[in-house]
């Protein structure tokens, strides 16, 4: 006899599901990557990251219409309404890869910015430290986690306001520093050191910082009035999170030459460091931390639910539907945690190059999922039962347009040699989603052998 399981809970707040992808957009991408991102595309990054947030509001877009079209759906469910088991089974265990990277990823960063003021500390210990916390923050019911998540993120959001603040002072010279606020980097090989083809190299990285928008589509069945609520909701995040990358860039680059930017430590402490502020860089350091740590909290959320609504259309095995008297997926979070353990050992072999290489990958997998909603609105838009009342602008043009982007950008990277290791990483895990998912579909369809009767 099946033993009786709790369910998920709806106690996500709007406010709660804005501030969780927002908690998942900012983070590592940001604080630590974007040094990666300037180096590759110098003051151009700016642009790079404007791209990024058109493409973003297109899918996002997509995916508020398709929410409203099909209540209670999350982007699992829309994608399986859309094109059936087999890609939604290759893309729901994509996506829970990509997520399992992001959650380690910024595990590893947070250890990182605790070595700032404990360097003789090993990186893969802090990194578990940090584990056991988020991990025991997951294990409370959904509306704590959504509470603490609220705080956290909107903890990094005034920070990144503050430091707005402070850079546009600087630039502007109501701040004293020793810089002119000229915009430096554009002497350095003007505003396009490595011609387009390094800002373009650089969305990579920006779509990994993106990455966490379709959040939103995964929480939506944990939040309360879906349907009224979500269009604002994607809205008013979207702007947010492009201005939060926007603005902080333009000051980065405004105020330090892009070559000068170190891509050990975050160009923000850099910033900091350099205007000359007692005690700003320990501070923003601190906030950094508390920001990865966030990101990783959204990361953990985001694993075990997938993992949930997997098992609940058959594309997993049914423990994972098993879940404690909270509403908490247990084995889930078991599955999490294994991959935070083995992300850890990576960090004890390889502590230098772990968080790069890890990088590269969330990024091919996170174009996946973005095309794959703006393919099922394309897909569904005929077979509305009603008319949303909100729908995409210019439609289907503007959805081609973003699905011919984000797969030339997918297709692009792959090509490009200093992505080898991602691409072939990618690449290969697909291939092997790929033939899974056909043995998987197979098994279902079998036909039962009918019981002998005497």
């Amino acid at each position: 006899m099946e033993q009786s399981r709790p369910q998920l809970q709806k106690g996500l707040l709007p406010r709660h599901v804005q501030l969780i992808a927002l908690g998942g957009m900012i983070g590592t991408g940001i604080f630590k990557g974007s040094a990666e991102a300037i180096h590759i595309a110098g003051p151009s990054v700016v642009l790079t990251y404007l791209i990024g947030g058109v493409l973003l509001f297109l899918i996002m877009a997509a995916l508020a219409e398709m929410a409203i079209a099909y209540p209670g759906s999350n982007v699992q469910h829309l994608i399986r309404r859309a094109f059936g088991f087999r890609l939604s089974w290759i893309v729901g265990w994509l996506y829970w890869i990509n997520w399992t990277l992001v959650t380690v990823v910024e595990l590893l960063a947070a250890g990182s910015f605790l070595n700032y003021w404990f360097p003789s500390a090993p990186l893969w210990l802090l990194a578990l430290l940090c584990a056991c916390l988020i991990m025991g923050l997951n294990l409370f019911p959904v509306k704590y986690y959504g509470e603490a998540e609220f705080w956290l993120a909107g903890l990094k959001v005034v920070a990144l306001v503050v430091f707005i603040v402070l850079g546009a002072g600087v630039w502007a010279g109501v701040i004293p520093s020793d810089m002119d606020g000229s915009f430096p980097s554009a002497g350095d090989g003007g505003w396009f050191p490595h011609g387009l083809a390094g800002t373009l190299s650089a969305l990579l990285i920006v779509m990994f910082s993106y990455g966490g928008a379709e959040l939103i589509g995964v929480a939506v069945t944990e939040m309360k009035d879906a349907d009224r609520v979500l269009p604002r909701v994607i809205r008013t995040t979207i702007w947010r999170v492009v201005g939060f990358y926007l603005l902080p860039m333009a000051i980065i680059c405004g105020i330090m030459p892009w070559n000068t930017v170190s891509e050990t430590n975050s160009p923000f402490v850099q910033v900091l460091e350099a205007i000359g502020l007692p005690g700003a860089a320990h501070v923003m350091n601190a906030v950094l931390l508390i920001a990865v740590l966030s990101a990783a909290n959204t990361g953990v959320y985001a694993t075990s639910r997938l993992l949930y609504t997997m098992a609940e259309q058959g594309e997993a095995s049914r423990r994972l539907q098993w879940t404690t008297k909270h509403g908490v997926p247990l084995y889930g979070m078991g599955m999490v945690a294994i991959c935070i353990a083995a992300g850890v050992i990576g960090a004890y072999l390889a502590p230098g190059r772990i968080i790069g290489e890890l990088m590269t990958i969330p990024g091919f997998t996170v174009l996946i999922v973005w095309m794959m909603i703006g393919a099922a609105q394309l897909k569904l838009r005929p077979h509305y039962q009603t008319k949303p009342f909100f729908q995409t602008k210019g439609f289907p043009y503007t959805t081609v347009a973003a699905v011919g982007a984000l797969g030339a950008i997918w297709l692009g990277f792959l090509l490009q040699g200093e992505h080898r290791i991602g691409s072939f990483l990618c690449v290969a895990v697909f291939v092997l989603l790929a033939i899974c998912s056909t043995i998987q579909e197979k098994q279902q369809h079998e036909p039962k052998t009918p019981r002998r009767t005497a």
